[in-house]
């Protein structure tokens, strides 16, 4: 019963198998080899871009800095929510990659409102060469809550950013989660809503570890070649990450991790939601769930050796009934057994 994070999952047997193919004589390195020519076409055609420029690195930390920092002067803030990966999450590596740029946070919630974000960047560059200058807009798709947004409030946030003439970094560590969940096309929920890069995930969903960053203007590919190189992110061998990325789009594969990550989800947020004593502190929309339930229960979960994260409270406690709420996380792997056994833990 393993609900901390999609990123503790194994990978998929497909892509071990086609990092084992891969393994086989020689290819040329840092991202010449034949797979990243089908990887980048792959990439193009997915998301209906045939412009675009496609690079793969890591992690999701080199991902979003990278991107973000491409588009982002070291005398200017970045604007995100209070609950933003680059925000919570990655050690003030944006920061540090943009020069020492600075992020302002929208809003109180995980997702970030047209009047929010329209405020806050009003706010900036009033001050003359006193104060930051307006830069990127930052979104997060999954929110890190496990909140969706919905195409026609990306495209209002977007719709804001261009209205200053600022650039969009979408955050899709789970882009995969989100695009199952909404129902939508790859271009839909980025270079069509007015996004200008893009994170897009693979480790959260099934991948040993790679990422792509799709840029849609292919003027900051250049930029963002040297930055990745001079942070140190460009893999020497990079036919494994690649082939990681190939199998991942072949097939389908990536939609169809993220749907059963999805399924599971949806499965046990059913079987919560059938327990008096549990709530939800988000609405569960895509692989993650914030839930409160009594102490006794969470007593009981870790006991038979379910493994996740108590968001908030003790769980040792002289009270059995106080609420402490969970974060719970689904992969592509988990079984349903799994899920009804947490399920019959928490109802007792």
């Amino acid at each position: 019963m393993y609900f901390a994070s999609d990123n503790a999952g194994p990978a998929h047997p497909a892509i071990v198998d086609a990092i084992a193919r891969a393994n086989q004589g020689y290819a040329m390195p840092y991202g010449a080899d034949t797979i990243m020519d089908e990887v980048r076409a792959q990439i193009r055609d997915l998301f209906e871009a045939p412009e675009a420029a496609v690079y793969l690195v890591a992690t999701g930390t080199a991902a979003n800095v990278l991107a973000l920092s491409t588009y982002w002067q070291p005398f200017e803030t970045a604007f995100c929510s209070p609950v933003a990966h680059i925000h919570e999450d990655e050690c003030n590596a944006p920061e540090f990659f943009a020069g020492g740029a600075k992020l302002t946070l929208v809003g109180e919630g995980d997702k970030m409102t047209p009047d929010a974000l329209r405020a806050a960047i009003a706010k900036e560059e009033t001050r003359d060469v006193h104060g930051p200058k307006r830069g990127p807009v930052s979104i997060t798709q999954v929110t890190e809550r496990g909140s969706v947004y919905s195409l026609e409030e990306l495209n209002a946030l977007c719709a804001v950013a261009k209205s200053f003439d600022l650039p969009v970094h979408l955050d899709g560590a789970r882009f995969s989660n989100a695009l199952v969940a909404l129902g939508c096309t790859p271009a839909e929920m980025t270079w069509k809503a007015g996004v200008d890069v893009v994170s897009f995930g693979g480790t959260k969903n099934g991948c040993v570890g790679v990422e792509a960053v799709v840029m849609f203007d292919p003027q900051k590919a250049r930029e963002f070649e040297l930055r990745r190189k001079r942070g140190a992110h460009l893999f020497s061998k990079h036919r494994y990450l690649s082939a990681q990325m190939h199998a991942y789009l072949t097939g389908d594969l990536w939609r169809e991790s993220a749907a059963h990550a999805n399924a599971n989800c949806a499965r046990l947020a059913a079987g919560l939601d059938s327990i008096a004593d549990a709530s939800f502190m988000y609405q569960p929309q895509a692989n993650m769930i914030f839930c409160s339930f009594p102490r006794a229960a969470h007593q009981r979960l870790h006991d038979a050796g379910a493994v996740y994260y108590i968001w908030s409270g003790e769980l040792d406690g002289d009270d059995p009934q106080e609420h402490l709420q969970a974060r719970l996380v689904c992969d592509w792997s988990i079984s349903e057994a799994e899920i009804d056994q947490f399920i019959a833990l928490v109802r007792g």
